[in-house]
């Protein structure tokens, strides 16, 4: 099913994939910072004293809000350049939930298990599938729906710098909250490395989630 075809109205993207890890580095360096720092408060004011399941709330919460940012990246991105329906929804589904899994939880995972803490893996889409679906089907709805209002308008360009520092802040904040959730409590002597881990666990996914996989899938059949 395809609604419009050739005349989207937007111009190629040029970048590729070394331009677009560059371009979006320092959001991922400013946005990690904040979420340390928002971290490092609640550590210092409640530390232990914050029960474990309360970690897992806030990591929970947040990764569900980082699944709406990331299905309205996919689903935005994607229909800037495609107007296939059936092919938007598909990538907009597959493509979020793989990279936010990768994202929040794998790459924490075994971020702390390279540090020597030994971690509990929760993957949520397994044990939450409603809550993860609610989430985002508003991720999708809220991209394609801005997709259609960016045609008309030129706030395009504020609108993506603040979603994508956005994403990466919630991306952020859900791994490092994984990380404390499941054995990864004393994580400050070893912040250095937490901050890398970090690095690695939002700016792959969260670039070829917003950028890469939508733009690769648009131009199928194309060129």
């Amino acid at each position: 099913m395809d609604i419009s075809n050739n005349d989207i109205g937007h111009k190629e993207h040029k970048h590729g994939l070394y331009d677009e890890f560059i371009c979006h580095f320092p959001y991922a360096v400013f946005s990690i910072t904040l979420g340390i720092i928002i971290l490092t408060f609640i550590s210092t004011f409640a530390g232990r004293a914050l029960a474990h399941q309360a970690y897992y709330g806030l990591f929970h919460t947040f990764h569900y809000l980082h699944i709406v940012f990331a299905g309205a990246g996919t689903a935005l991105t994607f229909f800037q350049f495609s107007r296939n329906i059936m092919r938007g929804l598909f990538i907009s589904i597959v493509s979020p939930t793989i990279f936010c899994i990768l994202s929040d939880i794998i790459i924490p995972y075994f971020g702390g298990m390279i540090v020597g803490v030994p971690m509990k893996l929760h993957i949520c889409f397994y044990h939450e599938l409603t809550n993860i679906g609610i989430f985002l089907f508003v991720g999708i709805a809220t991209g394609f729906i801005l997709s259609l209002h960016q045609r008309h308008t030129d706030s395009s360009s504020f609108f993506a710098r603040w979603s994508h520092f956005l994403h990466v802040l919630l991306s952020s904040l859900a791994s490092m909250f994984y990380m404390v959730a499941n054995g990864f409590i004393d994580w400050m002597p070893h912040v250095g490395l937490v901050f890398v881990i970090l690095m690695v666990a939002v700016l792959l996914p969260c670039t070829f989630s917003d950028v890469v996989v939508p733009i690769s899938f648009a131009r199928l059949g194309k060129e």
